[in-house]
């Protein structure tokens, strides 16, 4: 395929985008339009668009990457991914939506005091930064490497013409375009991904049960892993327990994904999100381990040399653009698209929305919609696309692993201060020393990137998998613990109604 057909694609593509976005926010772009949606979208709706969001072209390319080094053994995280989410729908989501929240890290203000409160917010503010700039990167290099490099286009130029795009279709409309954005785009990631499957089987001569039995019967569909529990990074309890936490502090404790389930009118309504959310992710994220097994035996049989690309998530696109037909290019094309985009236009509209809210309280203003603070909303929208652009041009020099495992070694250490800050909140009635909290919250991850580096790694045989953020948010709860006090009343949420 060529880069002129697929950049032709991505210009289609963006214009259906932006058609939708004039249509939701041509009436109405106000900042509860941007925020909320006016807590009046379909929890049916969410459910759907949410898919796209969660799921990122980490999902879409680097997870089947990932089976060549650890067959199906992903599917554990997954496994805590479900627990995890059903924790949120029924522990967290009846804490925010009693007390009516805008950003969820209003909740740490009633709870623990002013500077735990702005510590969450700027916790979050960093992680999804952080988080959101490295699943953009993946689509990057891509767009990178089978597009732009044939017109010499600089690296730069192609990150700043996607952050630009995105901000173009979320500007205005803000969450409620969103919804509708996100809903299409995980239509165009289930059927590619549906799609891949078929085209990769009919490659490889397979029908439909055929390629169930060949995935099965690969040397690919390993899926959990008992032995050597120290050693092994991909171990049941690690990935599953990993899994869970991940979960909570990435879904449960990030407005990113938080302020689409708050965007609903009841509380019921957005925990049938929630539980229909889990059911569809935990099957698409089966198929798309087995994308990753076809892939591999596809390159086996055609004598592709995986070891030649530069890491593990550059083999989908390989194959796809390079490999199979115009219509599976184009096909891959979409998903990985939709995918990403799914998730930064998402990312970039929560970061507007805790920022506006968290830092210039636009929650305590007397009219939240006014002109000049609609104004102020667009300038910090379009100062944290220009942030992250910054940060996708570092991890370009620095980034030397599989994106997928990047974004959650980060997690684990900027999100686990905010599982430690929220866990005590709501499991304990202590007081804590609020002047502290900063300075717990970034000492806790510099001890735990310590202990690991200099004495776990090579000192031990005990490999750190996605646990890490376990040991982090627990650290994290110890030393709130330590240096707080019992209460000598009932605290924030515990008052009885």
């Amino acid at each position: 395929m060529t880069p002129t057909v697929l950049l032709l694609f991505l210009v289609v593509y963006f214009s259906l985008l932006l058609g939708v976005a004039y249509l939701t926010s041509r009436k109405s772009a106000d900042n509860a339009t941007f925020f909320v949606a006016n807590r009046n979208a379909k929890w049916y709706m969410v459910a759907f668009g949410m898919i796209g969001t969660a799921l990122s072209g980490v999902t879409f390319i680097s997870v089947p990457g990932a089976v060549g080094n650890s067959d199906f053994g992903y599917f554990q995280f997954i496994l805590g991914n479900a627990v995890g989410f059903i924790i949120i729908a029924y522990v967290l989501l009846p804490l925010y939506y009693r007390m009516n929240l805008t950003s969820i890290y209003t909740y740490l203000e009633e709870r623990l005091g002013h500077r735990s409160y702005k510590t969450g917010a700027m916790i979050f503010l960093i992680s999804r930064t952080i988080g959101s700039a490295f699943r953009l990167y993946l689509v990057a290099i891509i767009l990178q490497w089978f597009i732009f490099d044939a017109w010499n286009v600089p690296f730069a130029v192609t990150i700043a013409l996607c952050l630009l795009l995105i901000w173009l279709y979320t500007n205005k409309g803000g969450l409620k375009t969103i919804i509708i954005t996100d809903m299409m785009q995980t239509f165009f990631l289930v059927l590619a991904v549906i799609l891949s499957i078929y085209f990769m089987a009919d490659s490889l001569g397979l029908g439909l049960m055929e390629t169930m039995e060949t995935v099965k019967e690969s040397s690919y569909s390993k899926m959990f892993f008992w032995e050597n529990v120290l050693g092994e990074r991909i171990h049941f309890w690690k990935h599953f327990l990993g899994g869970i936490f991940v979960t909570v502090a990435m879904t449960g404790l990030d407005q990113d994904l938080m302020q689409k389930n708050l965007s609903m009118k009841t509380i019921g309504e957005a925990q049938k999100n929630m539980l229909t959310f889990t059911g569809i992710f935990v099957v698409i994220n089966l198929f798309f381990l087995s994308v990753g097994a076809l892939l591999y035996l596809y390159a086996a049989k055609n004598g592709i040399d995986v070891s030649s690309l530069p890491t593990p998530d550059y083999l989908y696109p390989e194959i796809a653009l390079h490999h199979l037909a115009i219509v599976p290019g184009i096909v891959f094309m979409m998903g990985l698209t939709a995918a990403t985009f799914a998730t930064t236009d998402s990312a970039l509209t929560a970061l507007t929305t805790s920022f506006c809210v968290d830092f210039l309280n636009f929650n305590k203003k007397v009219d939240p919609n006014d002109r000049m603070l609609v104004k102020t909303r667009n300038r910090v929208h379009f100062a944290f696309s220009l942030i992250m652009m910054l940060v996708i041009l570092v991890f370009r020099v620095i980034n030397d692993d599989s994106v997928v495992n990047a974004i959650f070694t980060a997690a684990s250490y900027t999100y686990g201060p905010l599982l430690g800050l929220f866990a005590f909140g709501i499991l304990t009635k202590r007081r804590v020393a609020d002047r502290l909290v900063p300075y717990i919250c970034v000492l806790s991850p510099i001890l735990c990137y310590v202990f690991n580096t200099y004495f776990i790694v090579p000192y031990t045989a005990y490999a750190v998998g996605f646990e890490l953020i376990i040991y982090n948010g627990a650290l994290t709860f110890l030393m709130l613990w330590a240096t707080s006090s019992f209460a000598a009343k009932p605290v924030g949420v515990f008052v009885e109604e």
